[in-house]
């Protein structure tokens, strides 16, 4: 059986993390075992960011229909029932574009909220 050397492997393999950290500052851009435990850190970061954003995104989308909607008197909570019950399906991110660069489009939204909650009690 022929002996396998890794010198190809293990060049590629190197090769590989360092691209990965070329970004980095320091040593952990140049030496492969440093720049491996930055790399791998990195990744868990990028892994559980791509979840965080999702939930980041949403939070600001409530925090700008909540401010859209207070300044017509309402509160976040109304509006959405409001929302609902007149049949309206707009998802947070663009009811949130449009409280900020629609104001018109979305108090005619708000007028409808109201009218769906009256039409409901």
């Amino acid at each position: 059986m022929a002996r396998v050397k890794r010198g190809v492997t293990k060049h590629a393999r190197h090769k590989k993390v360092l691209r990965l950290a070329s970004g980095y500052r320091g040593r952990a851009k140049s030496a492969y075992s440093i720049a491996r435990g930055r790399v791998e850190k990195g990744l868990q970061y990028a892994y559980r960011d791509r979840r965080a954003r999702k939930r980041n995104f949403r939070a600001l989308w409530i925090q700008r229909i909540n401010a859209g909607v207070r300044a017509h008197g309402m509160t976040y909570g109304a509006f959405m029932d409001g929302i609902k019950k007149a049949g309206v399906t707009i998802d947070r991110k663009v009811l949130a574009e449009l409280a900020v660069s629609e104001p018109e489009a979305f108090e005619a939204l708000v007028a409808q909220a109201r009218a769906g909650l009256a039409g409901a009690a």
